[in-house]
């Protein structure tokens, strides 16, 4: 399904099983026109039409949201332009955020976008997470994600010591998952992670499948 405008939104994302109401869609639409602006004089995302940041990366950022608790604390590594954070703090309002992100341009835009839609409960900490562990919170997290990082043992090796014992981590990887957790394996295990869910999807007007795979600390690995 290809997007039009807004109007549109909620059957888009109802087709990836995501519900959202109406004013979770307005906040959604206040985030976009603002990154839209923004993009075309930064360049925040790479990308250079509406319909291409709507169907490649918020739609990929909202995938995860129903298998995501509704409270709880998350932390997102590398939070560029808010993709997935905005749009998970969004359709999952009562969860606390921290979100990393070392370039200053984009630091800027992501406050500026949280004040804008009067999100609660979220904060930007500007830094690269392996440089910011006294900023983060003492007691770790429910949820981590990462999204367009770095390889997968990088990752679980900067948010594996942040994780709560039955937290999550939520990574967004492409075709050849299966490659990287092998090759993750070792780092999996010294962290206690194993996978305990891979969801399968296809972005609008793409033709390969993509995965987000969720990691739970604590849990048996999928047979």
């Amino acid at each position: 399904m290809k997007i039009k405008g807004y109007s549109d939104l909620p059957f888009l994302l109802q087709s990836f099983g995501v519900d959202l109401s109406l004013d979770q869609i307005r906040l959604l639409s206040v985030y976009l026109d603002e990154l839209w602006d923004w993009n075309r004089k930064i360049n925040l995302t790479g990308l250079y039409s509406k319909e291409q940041i709507i169907d490649d990366l918020l739609v990929d950022s909202l995938i995860p949201s129903r298998f995501l608790p509704h409270e709880g604390r998350l932390l997102d590594l590398g939070s560029g332009a808010g993709m997935p954070a905005i749009p998970l703090k969004i359709s999952k309002p009562a969860l606390i955020m921290d979100l990393v992100e070392a370039n200053s341009k984009k630091v800027v835009f992501l406050r500026h976008v949280i004040r804008l839609a009067g999100l609660s409960k979220i904060s930007v900490i500007q830094g690269r997470i392996e440089n910011s562990h006294k900023l983060l919170h003492p007691e770790g997290y429910h949820v981590i994600t990462a999204r367009a990082l770095a390889h997968l043992s990088q990752v679980i090796t900067w948010c594996g010591p942040h994780l709560i014992k039955g937290g999550q981590v939520v990574a967004f990887l492409g075709v050849d998952y299966d490659q990287i957790v092998k090759e993750s394996t070792d780092v999996l295990a010294r962290h206690g992670l194993s996978l305990v869910m891979t969801i399968p999807y296809i972005l609008p007007g793409k033709e390969i499948k993509r995965h987000i795979l969720i990691f739970d600390k604590g849990k048996k690995i999928l047979p």
